[in-house]
């Protein structure tokens, strides 16, 4: 690779990961400690936790692992993001959450928040997967946890969300900030790409495979991710099961829609990656409220819909016109899903409570309020961040040298000079 380019990773990112490790050691070292919870309750936590710690790590890893040059980057640069992004998850929410007596009190329930928090950095990622460096998205994660964490804060302490509703923004807020700072970039460099390099953008039967695999893992575990932080235990039971009954739906209707809009009646590979995890999105609100497996069906189908019309529609007409640049489509696939979730969450709130309906304008209020605050502080945070690495200092690389992994990664068995 040219020197030019090697400064960016030679001397940058381990300066920035060392320094990074060093103060959250320090930080460890003075300010936590672990909150010693009764064993049964560590064992009766461990397995959902141990669940999403999958799904983190190896379902989004392979899930972003959708382009043909940038496999050992999607899934490399995934492990990166979460491991990193989790420790200062911690500390931040420790901070904002459990701070008492001095210390930051951390227990295993902190811990699966703080990776349930991380999956915004990751869902973001796909949205600048293949143009932003790693330090620039290390940079990207360490503001977007402070800020989510920060949009949490506010629902949870001041609006009065439920906590297990608050960390279901994960979602939206990963979304809307991913494609803030995906705008960002787009102006800066991408848009001024030749067809030379969107041509190394598409993907193959091999990365298509690889990505169907993080669907696969994502899929299987989603119920732990909808139920691991609710602690009411026939809450948690309604939402396991409300949870695979709606990806069962969304799943089936994938393929069947695909089908049916392509014009020849197969089925894309793609539609199967945006739409399949529509279900399990959109029940993260209020998969413990909803009474009747039916609900929970047709919701997981109007995702799916929402979804594989999204990444049609959106792709072809709104995206060009907006000037945003989606490399993985997480538009379709968590925002409006999450959107949706968020908006029937409201509606069943109404429907539970319909005797008092009198008095229900305040808490419905709340309801909208919240999840638009948590869209509007993503998407400007997100206009922030992306402003920031468009600078000369991140040493980002021109579009001809986007979506490759050899600008990060050796391949002794190719030639020098990238």
């Amino acid at each position: 690779m040219g020197s030019k380019y090697v400064p960016s990773l030679h001397c940058g990112m381990p300066v920035l990961l060392f320094i990074l490790e060093t103060v959250f050691i320090l930080i460890f070292c003075f300010c936590v400690s672990n909150e010693h919870l009764s064993m049964a309750e560590d064992l009766k936590v461990y397995p959902a936790f141990q669940d999403v710690n999958v799904m983190v790590i190896l379902g989004f890893g392979f899930f972003l692992a959708s382009l043909k040059r940038y496999g050992f980057s999607s899934t490399g640069f995934n492990l990166l993001i979460a491991t990193l992004g989790v420790q200062w998850a911690l500390l931040v929410e420790g901070f904002l959450f459990s701070f008492s007596a001095g210390k930051v009190k951390i227990s295993l329930p902190s811990i699966s928040k703080a990776t349930v928090s991380v999956a915004a950095c990751l869902i973001s990622a796909g949205a600048l997967l293949g143009k932003a460096n790693p330090i620039q998205l290390i940079w990207m994660a360490t503001v977007e946890v402070a800020a989510f964490s920060m949009s949490r804060w506010i629902n949870v302490k001041f609006l009065m969300v439920e906590e297990h509703t608050s960390l279901m923004h994960v979602h939206i807020f990963g979304t809307y900030f991913g494609l803030g700072v995906s705008w960002c970039l787009y102006h800066s460099s991408w848009s001024k790409s030749g067809e030379k390099e969107k041509e190394k953008e598409k993907d193959d039967l091999l990365s298509d495979l690889f990505s169907m695999l993080g669907i696969l893992f994502l899929w299987m575990f989603w119920p732990s991710f909808n139920s691991v932080l609710i602690v009411d235990m026939m809450e948690k039971r309604n939402a396991i099961y409300n949870t695979y009954y709606a990806m069962g739906v969304s799943a089936v209707a994938a393929f069947a829609l695909s089908a049916l809009s392509s014009r020849n009646g197969k089925i894309r590979m793609v539609h199967i990656h945006h739409a399949t995890l529509a279900g399990g999105v959109a029940l993260g609100f209020s998969a413990p409220i909803i009474p009747y497996p039916w609900i929970a069906m047709i919701l997981g189908l109007l995702a799916s819909i929402i979804a594989l019309l999204g990444s049609h529609c959106l792709q072809t007409y709104l995206n060009p016109v907006l000037q945003i640049h989606d490399t993985c489509g997480i538009h379709y696939t968590f925002g409006l899903p999450g959107l949706l979730g968020a908006i029937v969450n409201v509606i069943l709130f109404i429907i539970v409570q319909w005797d008092s309906l009198s008095s229900l304008g305040y808490p419905v209020l709340i309801g909208v309020g919240s999840f638009m605050m948590t869209t509007a502080l993503g998407l400007g945070t997100g206009l922030i961040t992306g402003f920031i690495l468009t600078f000369k200092l991140w040493k980002t690389l021109p579009a001809s040298k986007y979506f490759d992994d050899q600008a990060y990664w050796e391949f002794p068995h190719l030639a020098n000079g990238f």
